[in-house]
């Protein structure tokens, strides 16, 4: 009120102050760079699949995954393993779903604990995504290339996940399971 334009009051003029624009345009180009070469470093070695002790190629069909084991020579399909008949409600309430209902496959993945697991990723038919949160692992697989991603496990356990893209009538059925196990017992497994 007291400094208002009737009462005759002026604004102070200091435009075009070229050591103020000059410290306002550094300061955040000092903090960009700051935040920026850390977060590179990391992305970069978010994404740095080299140097892995287990590397497996996973293929995608409608609806199921091939897991080709690189240095151990096996490989095998993963299906589906909850029953049709909890599934299928044609006539009625079907069966009691299981505790992993359309969680659950016939054979799963299986991975040594605390080893860097590099997955090659590509799909025989659509674009599929494998998915699985708790290893924080979401890599489309796309027919005709084959793109990479890594995880490691500090703990032997079963991690579940699902086909990411909506690949078909039967994308639902397209679920993925990765075992954890020790080194011995995965020297065993294999």
């Amino acid at each position: 009120f007291k400094h208002r334009r009737s009462a005759g009051a002026k604004a102070a003029q200091f435009h075009e102050n070229t050591t103020v624009e000059i410290i306002w345009t550094l300061i955040p180009l000092v903090v960009l760079v700051a935040m920026a070469w850390p977060a590179t470093k990391t992305m970069l070695s978010m994404k740095d699949a080299s140097n892995p002790d287990v590397s497996i190629k996973v293929t995608a069909y409608q609806w199921r995954w091939e897991y080709d084991y690189q240095q151990e020579g096996v490989r095998f399909l993963s299906n589906l393993s909850t029953p049709r008949d909890q599934i299928d409600e044609r006539e009625g309430t079907g069966k009691p779903k299981g505790e992993h209902y359309l969680l659950e496959v016939d054979r799963p993945m299986v991975v040594p604990v605390g080893k860097k697991v590099r997955l090659l990723v590509t799909s025989n038919d659509v674009i599929h995504g494998w998915y699985v949160p708790q290893l924080g692992v979401n890599q489309y697989g796309i027919p005709g290339f084959v793109k990479d991603a890594w995880f490691s496990v500090d703990k032997v356990g079963t991690f579940r996940g699902q086909c990411s893209q909506i690949c078909g009538k039967e994308h639902a059925y397209m679920p993925i399971v990765v075992e954890v196990k020790s080194a011995e017992d995965y020297a065993a497994w294999v």
